[in-house]
């Protein structure tokens, strides 16, 4: 394990630079096969709720919510998509707003999974096309999200898969009365932070 960077752009590009110095094989996060398999949740889900109104997903480099699109196109279904970032890396909102790539200096969020600066070309080409809309959330909002699933649910969420229920959460007046379905993506959360947020949690 080696641990790069001051985010997942820079690491993502370390890696790149050792594969080829060493003549390893490089597995991207995000290519079309990787895309197809990721897509396969997106089955399943729809498969159990076909009826769905809309689906909110996490963006990290793209390949989930392209997994996504791609899923819905297939069953030829109505199911409106929603991206969701980090207020603290909204590279992806910049770009969808404007219609283009926009890099930013700088992902600061407590969702790692979520940290992106640069985005990908391709996967951006397939949102602008495909998705109704872009929700950034707050870190407080993310981790309200993390310690609600962890109550109701029992389930543990790692920032990234917290995000679209935060999401949700800050705009429940637009999805009242729908059918919504949250990406919850991972539960890879850091201990420290875990405990961090509980201890928040609990003053209140």
């Amino acid at each position: 394990m080696i641990e790069f960077g001051k985010d997942f752009d820079e690491a993502r590009e370390h890696a790149a630079q050792l594969a080829s110095r060493e003549g390893l094989h490089f597995v991207a996060s995000f290519h079309p096969d990787l895309v197809d398999g990721v897509a396969s949740y997106a089955l399943e889900m729809f498969d159990a709720a076909p009826q769905l109104d809309a689906i909110v997903v996490p963006v990290g480099l793209g390949s989930g919510i392209c997994g996504v699109i791609k899923a819905r196109n297939a069953l030829g279904l109505s199911t409106k998509i929603y991206a969701v970032v980090s207020t603290g890396a909204n590279a992806y909102a910049q770009s969808f707003r404007a219609g283009r790539v926009i890099q930013t200096d700088e992902a600061i969020t407590m969702a790692d999974g979520i940290a992106t600066r640069v985005p990908q070309a391709e996967a951006l080409d397939m949102m602008l096309t495909s998705v109704t809309d872009i929700v950034e959330v707050s870190d407080a909002e993310i981790e309200q999200a993390i310690v609600l699933y962890l109550r109701a649910t029992h389930n543990l969420s790692e920032g990234a898969g917290a995000a679209p229920l935060a999401a949700l959460l800050q705009r429940a007046d637009d999805f009242k009365g729908k059918q919504v379905g949250l990406v919850l993506c991972g539960g890879n959360l850091d201990t420290a932070v875990l405990r961090r947020v509980l201890a928040e949690a609990l003053r209140h």
